[in-house]
This record gives structure tokens, sequence and C-alpha cells, in this order.
């Protein structure tokens, strides 16, 4: 099963963890659009007010199937090795999953001011492709889910 992982392009904290999920994964389940990219976006059926929420996971073989902020990044640290039980620990312990909620929605709506800001929109090496053409940089195998993915607009799956 593939996702797509919709991340802010500009915020360098955000393309330092991309880098390392594309270091961990190599593109093997997880391909990636930066926020800036409408092309990928409308693609998708994603408008800008929902990329001003945080991060966004789809679920490429179900799209209306996603992922938001905190929520995204927990499925993400899930579907990693090992990640499973931490985040089932994580989930266990509500005190420490809301403030975890908090802290990641001040960091989203900080992210410019604590880390700082690109001069130009990062592009993953794993790019989410939509057309047959698409090419990821340094060999990897392109995701092309263009028949796949409706341009519906999903609702936000934020349920563990």
């Amino acid at each position: 099963m593939t996702y797509s992982v919709i991340y802010d392009g500009n915020c360098n904290l955000c393309v330092t963890l991309v880098q390392v999920l594309e270091r961990l994964d190599r593109g093997q389940q997880f391909h990636y659009a930066p926020m800036q990219d409408r092309a990928a976006l409308d693609h998708l059926g994603i408008t800008a007010a929902e990329c001003e929420l945080g991060m966004i996971l789809v679920n490429d073989a179900n799209p209306s199937q996603r992922w938001q902020g905190s929520a995204a990044a927990e499925e993400i640290g899930r579907r990693l090795p090992g990640g499973e039980a931490v985040v089932m620990a994580y989930r266990s312990l509500p005190w420490l999953k809301q403030g975890g909620d908090r802290f990641y929605t001040q960091v989203r709506d900080r992210r410019y001011q604590l880390f700082g800001q690109r001069d130009q929109t990062y592009t993953s090496a794993y790019p989410l492709c939509t057309t047959a053409t698409c090419a990821p940089l340094g060999g990897a195998t392109p995701l092309v889910n263009a028949e796949v993915v409706s341009k519906t607009t999903a609702t936000v799956n934020t349920s563990p």
C-alpha cells in the first residue's frame, strides 16, 4: 500500500523530516508533494485552506482515507518499522496524546519563526507523480496514481 504525503516544501523543519522519512522508506510506502505544488493538490482534491491545517497523508488506494496534522504524523510513524508499538503506547496515554496534538499545532503555526523558511521549495526524490511522464530523482520508481485518485474532496480521518 502506498501513501501520498503533502508537506510544506518551504519549511526547514518539514523538509528535514521528509528527508529523514525518504532515507528510512526509500519510496516504498511514501511519495511526496509539497503543498506549494498546485497541480499535485488539484490532482488529490486538496485545497490550500486544508494545507494550512498541517501535513496531509492520503491513502492512494482509498483517497477518501486521509489523516491531517498530528494524526498524519502518527499514521506515518505507525507504518515505519517498529512504529506500531510506539504509536499505540503514545495513543494509550490520553494526556500525552493531547499534549502532542497541542505541540503539533503550536509548531505548525510558528514553523517559519522557529525553524526558518527555505529560499526554494523542496522537491522530494520520491515525488507523487500525476502523469505517466513524471520521473522521480535518483532513479526511484515513480508512483503514478492518476487512475486511482479521484478529484473529490475527502473528509479528514483523525481517528486512531
